[in-house]
């Protein structure tokens, strides 16, 4: 643990370090990452009924509050697809789409959203982000991608549409089909098959014209901009704005002006559970991107301090006019990609797009909607893995029922309701499998102290003794359902004399669970049957020895289940 300060500023811990190697790797991977985020950022600003410029401004100050307290050295955070969809979710309930109050209440969201994850770090809650199963999370973030890439058509199609299902985007691309324009369904599939073609090919086939590597996979990385620059040129040469091409229009140039957020207190009430909503989304969809990229270097990173580097960057994209933000898979692996060293890459990044904000602006005008829509569908295509359904299928098919209804309720119900089931199936998932404990009847393997299950060996046992393995903690939700498979079979076999509780597998046993321990003491006792226990972990011992369970026990606590079957003559079948 990082002593003093440098616990909650990472800065001070990468800092001392910090040279003039690190910093061009960092300023490489910066420009790079820059030029890849600026239409991204437009783009997913729109995604969230927001004003391009306001994906601009989340993507600054975000920045330098993360490099201050997160501990990733690659992690670029920042508007992201899922996140961006849900804020239009939670904000289009109360606003309309481009009005002042629609911005604020975004503002707002994100301003609830730093709250909760700097709370939620200070008292060192890291740890629930393992409480989501990640086959739970995919099929949302799958199906998430669906809606977005579904909600970018009409923007391909120039035609009127909406909706925040499946369903309803469906309908009303049918209903809108009619007015079809025909400039932006070039416009936007000219710029969908020019990203597919540079994400497939470009970087190989400038690598073989020579190129260095460093310098082909700039330009491949820069393949947005390019689509960007191409469809404003034309657009503006061939004035298909008056052909009916839906374009950005003015944006404001200048840096964010700082600014507290609206307190209004029905309007913080009814974001707070959305604001909830994202802030697990946006953690988990982080820690995983950051634990993966951090891994691949033999680094670490601290939950826990991820959760104040988040909560931060998004207190710092409220106060500065941005939206809920958080790190985003495809420009984290850019920049990884890139070789940015630390998170000073990601203040590099901040000090491009500031510099974007001021002077490119002006050329932003006749920039189609058709291109930061085809932006959207080649970002959020890659979220995309109906993979996870097969796996889930062959694996268990309890997960695959989890995947498969946060699929279904996300696509047709929208992402609030999909991610609340995603968090109560991940519950559920855990609860089941908890509160049905595998306990096996085990025997002694024949010439060995090693024992395995009765079904999956050939083993000795005794007709006088069973032993029973509990391959899980005993709390409770899950003792009674212990003590009603012991009761039952004593009652089935009037020849048991002894039963013994292997504990190799519990990790703890808690008050009630321990309550359930007593009373099966106390009827096996009625019944003329001793109850005894084997390898139990010294934590575990250590509270039963503050109970009087120990003292009532009618049995012995051995050290070893060999112990046991040698003492009660158990393994002599």
């Amino acid at each position: 643990m990082r002593p003093g300060l440098a616990r909650y500023l990472p800065i001070l811990d990468w800092g001392r370090s910090y040279n003039r190697e690190s910093f061009l790797s960092d300023g490489v991977a910066a420009l790079i990452v820059t030029i890849m985020l600026i239409p991204q950022s437009l783009a997913y600003a729109l995604l969230a009924g927001l004003p391009p410029e306001v994906g601009l401004y989340a993507s600054i100050l975000p920045l330098v509050a993360y490099a201050l307290f997160g501990t990733s050295r690659t992690l670029a955070v920042g508007p992201v697809a899922v996140v961006s969809l849900m804020t239009a979710a939670a904000v289009g309930s109360l606003a309309l789409p481009g009005t002042e109050a629609y911005l604020a209440a975004a503002i707002v969201l994100a301003v609830l959203s730093g709250g909760i994850l700097l709370v939620m770090g200070l008292l060192r809650l890291g740890f629930l982000a393992n409480f989501l199963s990640h086959t739970v999370i995919a099929g949302f973030i799958t199906a998430s991608g669906l809606l977005i890439a579904a909600s970018q058509v009409r923007h391909l199609l120039g035609i009127e549409g909406g909706g925040h299902t499946l369903p309803e985007i469906l309908n009303g691309l049918w209903e809108g089909l009619p007015t079809l324009n025909w400039p932006t369904l070039s416009i936007g599939l000219f710029a969908l098959s020019f990203l597919i073609l540079v994400r497939a090919e470009m970087k190989r086939v400038l690598t073989r014209l020579g190129l260095p590597h460093r310098a082909a996979d700039l330009i491949a990385k820069a393949g947005p901009i390019l689509a960007v620059a191409g469809t404003i040129a034309a657009t503006a040469l061939l004035n298909l704005a008056d052909a009916g091409v839906a374009i950005v229009g003015t944006v404001p140039g200048g840096l964010p002006s700082l600014a507290l957020p609206v307190f209004d207190p029905v309007l913080w009430r009814d974001l707070a559970i959305p604001a909830l909503l994202i802030s697990i989304i946006g953690f988990v969809e982080s820690v995983s991107v950051a634990r993966t990229l951090a891994a691949k270097r033999r680094q670490r990173i601290d939950p826990d301090q991820e959760l104040i580097g988040l909560g931060a960057a998004n207190l710092a994209s409220g106060v500065s006019g941005g939206y809920p933000v958080t790190g985003g898979f495809a420009r984290s692996v850019v920049n990884f990609d890139a070789g940015a060293e630390t998170p000073a890459a990601g203040a590099l990044t901040a000090i491009g797009l500031a510099l974007a904000a001021l002077y490119l602006t002006p050329l932003l005008y006749f920039l189609p909607k058709a291109t930061l829509a085809a932006t959207i569908i080649i970002a959020v295509l890659s979220l995309v893995d109906f993979g996870v359904l097969g796996r889930a299928w062959r694996y268990s098919k309890a997960d695959f029922a989890a995947v498969a209804t946060t699929m279904a309720i996300t696509l047709l119900f929208g992402v609030e309701a999909g991610v609340s089931a995603g968090v109560l199936v991940s519950l559920a998932l855990f609860l089941q499998k908890t509160a049905r404990p595998h306990v096996a009847e085990v025997g002694r393997v024949p010439g060995t102290e090693h024992f395995r299950n009765v079904l999956r060996h050939d083993v000795l046992t005794s007709p006088n003794v069973v032993t029973w393995r509990v391959d899980e903690s005993l709390y409770f939700a899950n003792a009674g359902r212990l003590e009603d498979l012991v009761l039952g079979r004593i009652a089935e076999d009037t020849d048991l004399r002894h039963v013994v509780l292997m504990c190799s597998a519990i990790n703890e046993i808690d008050l009630s669970a321990l309550e359930v321990l007593e009373d099966l003491n106390a009827r096996l006792e009625d019944a003329g049957v001793t109850l005894h226990l084997s390898e139990v972990k010294g934590p575990v011992m250590d509270r039963l020895e503050r109970s009087h369970f120990l003292d009532q026990l009618t049995g012995k606590v051995f050290l070893s289940q060999h112990d046991a079957c040698e003492a009660l003559e158990g393994c002599r079948g």
